[in-house]
């Protein structure tokens, strides 16, 4: 599985952007997608799954109410929205995947993730 994320930009306090998540080499509905960041000086954080077959979505705390997952199988797309953004989302995104299910009980656990695509930068102005 092949991933390309692209989305990503520069935006003001309080802004939107919409991140997309296109696969290849296989169909996603049986994979769970998720999104992580990493900003400068910053361990790598998961910000939200969905999760494969059953679709659950998870979200990391400081960003529920905020983003929101969602798939397209037809575009074997998955996309994050994110609304209200600060300064402190300001990092590289990127989309991962496995073949599988999730369940998620604290945080989002990258080390379950196969595929990883190429990041996509976010920057928040203030």
């Amino acid at each position: 599985v092949q991933l390309q994320a692209s989305g990503g930009g520069t935006v003001q306090f309080g802004g939107s952007l919409r991140l997309s998540c296109v696969a290849s080499g296989s169909t996603l509905d049986e994979y769970t997608i998720g999104w992580f960041r990493q900003a400068p000086g910053r361990e790598r954080e998961g910000v939200s799954c969905i999760s494969g077959s059953v679709g659950r979505k998870y979200y990391k705390d400081s960003v529920k109410g905020r983003f929101s997952i969602s798939r397209d199988n037809a575009r074997n797309t998955v996309y994050l929205e994110m609304n209200s953004l600060n300064p402190d989302d300001t990092a590289v995104y990127y989309c991962a995947a496995f073949r599988g299910t999730i369940v998620v009980v604290t945080e989002i656990p990258a080390e379950e993730f196969t595929y990883w695509g190429q990041g996509t930068l976010v920057t928040v102005s203030s």
